[in-house]
């Protein structure tokens, strides 16, 4: 849904299980026009539409793809962003590491996002940007030498490189401009603002710029800009605050740099601040317990009174360390739900979700607003809603953020608080 204030505002559809588009266009069906009738019944509703590899060839099918463009118009909705970090099955099986195969080394990776791309711009509404978040290249688990991991960068990148042509060719072809928004995440080659900075400085740039120069007769300028406008920055918010990163820092510096930010994922992390009481410990570790699923990765990042992190690959391998007396508060890789903040005793990282849309509200780094909650089949009983009733009030709840934030500002200026209410 469009706000008024310039945000898209979405849900990513990577909650619905379903492989192939005919599975995937069932659950748009049964989901999309009732959410749109509760939230947005005067104006188009955005959609965060995730295609596995098999459902982006299905959809390529026949007409496909244009009896799903025109069911959108019928409907009143649209397509302005897409995950393209999960390639194969995301539900009721297995996921783990898995979740980053086939990585940024492979042709497979690249094709599949070439065809996602192609995809949006045949729905992206005339005169908007479309975004499609992307893994973080690989896994740093995988990686058990600095050879291997320069080889890594290396191929990725060059991968990465050709897709930026493969972008400004449709760009010339489409009138389209889609932007690949790379996601850091705990464990990812990239996992935060850091990382981030120094692959664009050495490897994405150097290498990036020589290579459209090369191969399109690009000046350095024209070269650079086209790397940076076709190759951003998926800001998830779990994924930051599992980092522990002062979210207004990481946003200057990634500006500084000149990378941008080409879509916010809404996301919340699991989050336990630990007593010195060993009972207490223990009793945060059963209630951890429920969330140590077999499903997803959930890594643990454990920060210790000198101020260091030290990091679990999982929340099963991390619970036997709970009692560690260094040990003072865990950031936990679950998708926890938004609209609250506390879990049986657990709490989330809520606050970071209000601190990046307050400075969003300042900023305006980016229009493209997506809520990633999609561990709704995995949640502990207690926490599990119908999944129409949990979206609706993830995103009422990210709506009645922003209008107090815009309230707030207003107030503290003085401006008239008249047009303050957001109009979904």
């Amino acid at each position: 849904m469009y706000l008024d204030q310039g945000y898209h505002l979405t849900y990513c559809t990577n909650i619905h299980p379903g492989e192939t588009w005919e599975a995937v266009f069932q659950t748009l069906e049964h989901y999309l026009p009732q959410l749109k009738q509760k939230l947005s019944p005067d104006k188009p509703f955005g959609v965060g539409l995730r295609l596995s590899n098999q459902a982006s060839a299905d959809i390529l099918e026949a007409n496909k793809l244009q009896e799903f463009k025109q069911w959108l118009q019928e409907q009143d909705l649209y397509v302005f962003t897409m995950n393209g970090f999960p390639y194969g099955g995301f539900h009721q099986q297995v996921v783990k590491d898995e979740v980053h195969q086939p990585d940024w080394t492979t042709r497979q990776r690249l094709d599949y996002t070439v065809r996602l791309a192609h995809i949006l711009a045949e729905l992206l509404p005339t005169g908007m940007e479309g975004g499609i978040s992307t893994s973080p290249l690989s896994y740093k688990p995988w990686l058990d030498s600095d050879t291997k991991t320069n080889e890594v960068f290396a191929v990725a990148t060059n991968h990465l490189v050709e897709l930026v042509e493969e972008l400004l060719r449709l760009k010339r072809e489409t009138g389209r401009t889609i932007h690949i928004d790379i996601e850091p995440e705990p464990d990812g080659l990239l996992e935060n603002s850091n990382e981030v900075i120094n692959y664009y400085k050495n490897w994405l740039l150097p290498i990036g710029i020589k290579q459209l120069q090369e191969r399109l007769n690009l000046a350095e300028t024209k070269a650079k800009e086209a790397i940076y406008a076709h190759l951003q920055l998926c800001y998830d918010v779990c994924h930051f605050a599992l980092a522990y990163e002062n979210h207004a820092e990481a946003l200057h510096k990634l500006k500084g740099s000149g990378i941008r930010i080409g879509k916010v994922q809404l996301s919340a992390a699991l989050k336990v601040l630990l007593s010195s009481d060993i009972k207490t410990r223990t009793k945060l570790a059963e209630r951890l317990e429920q969330f140590a699923e077999s499903t997803y990765l959930h890594q643990v990042l454990e920060r210790n009174t000198d101020g260091t992190i030290t990091q679990y690959p999982d929340l099963a391998v991390a619970l036997p360390h709970i009692q560690k007396p260094e040990a003072v508060e865990w950031r936990t890789h679950f998708h926890v739900p938004l609209f609250t903040q506390t879990y049986n005793e657990l709490q989330s990282t809520q606050d970071d979700i209000v601190e990046v849309l307050r400075l969003l509200q300042q900023e305006h780094f980016t229009q493209h607003l997506e809520v990633e909650t999609y561990t709704w089949g995995v949640l502990p009983d207690v926490l599990k809603k119908d999944l129409s009733e949990s979206v609706q009030r993830e995103l009422e709840w990210v709506i009645s953020t922003i209008n107090n934030l815009r309230n707030a500002e207003n107030s503290s200026t003085g401006r008239s608080r008249t047009d303050t209410v957001a109009h979904w």
